[in-house]
């Protein structure tokens, strides 16, 4: 299926090819006519041949004389999540991408994804998984599978579901397998680079490889998670905040069997608390950050990303984080491994 071919009606064809065109395209029956140059001149549905019948026009009529010709559209770049939200609200289910030129460059169908991040994407793979030894003996970590696909690809899926299209694989060890798997990307219908590291850079430092970002913020992660995060309430608190970088992060609670004294610099007690159940947040390795952080990066240096946590924080930039609520497992160890498998067959990603 081509989402966009199959949304479009050129402002020539005959009310008989737009019937047969929304007749193929069922639930999701609406047309957008474009011309020549896929400029967008407006929207046709079942709705409004059938209105344009009514009114006496016919099959010999131009498709002009029945379409809707303010149609709802978003300008590529120019959207926030909260208006999309909005359109949700308000029922419209299917609406054309335009470029600054009112072309059509793409659909955004509500049934097939939840929305569209304004970001790149750039997932970390390069690993060797050492600790997975010796399933990655000839396979990269990120490229076991986990139920029936990679694990990486579990992750790309679920990037695409929120209108990430525009992805970067940082590879290494076993790279030109992940190369082969996915190649540019066209098979799932996004842009799929690669960069290469010639020496170790650290869990960050391979950013700067990457040739080009097209939108000013970034969404980095480890290829090797599994999760359900929902990217767009994520996105949605990085944004609101105006933070330079959100990190999303894991809980981690730890029951005291025992009384805790508390005290002070003197030692002096300040409190007693009976078995108390303390809460701590551990990085989860996904992150929001805006291109402009990259400039704090050294190029060509291993280079971690809680060495930038730190310069951020150093420099009195703004730092967040961003709970996750749902699932989250990184599969570093056997039993991770086979904790997955299992959690597969349960969990919606």
């Amino acid at each position: 299926m081509n989402i966009l071919k199959d949304h479009i009606i050129y402002k020539n064809e005959t009310v008989r090819e737009a019937l047969t065109k929304l007749n193929v395209l069922a639930s999701d029956a609406i047309l957008f006519v474009a011309n020549e140059e896929l400029k967008l001149i407006g929207s046709l549905t079942d709705g409004d041949l059938r209105r344009g019948f009514i009114n006496h026009l016919g099959f010999e009529d131009s498709i002009l004389s029945f379409i809707q010709k303010n149609p709802v559209y978003i300008k590529r770049n120019s959207y926030t999540l909260s208006q999309l939200e909005e359109y949700k609200k308000r029922n419209y289910k299917i609406i054309p991408i335009l470029d600054e030129n009112g072309v059509i460059i793409d659909i955004l169908n509500f049934r097939l994804q939840h929305t569209i991040i304004p970001a790149d994407a750039l997932l970390m793979a390069g690993g060797k998984g050492k600790r997975l030894l010796p399933l990655t003996t000839n396979t990269p970590k990120p490229l076991l599978k986990v139920g029936d696909k990679p694990i990486i690809e579990h992750n790309i899926d679920r990037l695409i579901q929120y209108g990430i299209k525009t992805l970067n694989i940082s590879i290494n060890y076993l790279g030109e397998q992940l190369e082969s798997y996915f190649d540019d990307g066209a098979s799932k219908k996004v842009s799929i680079k690669y960069v290469r590291e010639q020496k170790p850079l650290g869990t960050i430092g391979s950013i700067l490889l990457v040739d080009e970002f097209h939108y000013d913020d970034i969404l980095v992660m480890n290829g090797d998670l599994l999760t359900n995060i929902d990217y767009a309430d994520f996105y949605k608190v990085f944004k609101d905040a105006d933070a330079d970088m959100a990190v999303a992060a894991t809980s981690y609670i730890v029951d005291i069997p025992y009384a805790v004294l508390e005290v002070d610099e003197k030692n002096l007690a300040t409190s007693l608390k009976e078995k108390p159940r303390y809460t701590y947040y551990s990085n989860a390795g996904i992150y929001f950050l805006k291109k402009k952080v990259l400039e704090l990066i050294p190029s060509g240096e291993y280079f971690d990303i809680t060495d930038l946590m730190q310069i951020i924080l150093a420099q009195q930039k703004k730092l967040i984080t961003y709970p996750i609520t749902g699932y989250w497992l990184d599969i570093g160890k056997p039993e991770d491994f086979k904790q997955a498998q299992e959690d597969i067959k349960h969990i919606k990603l």
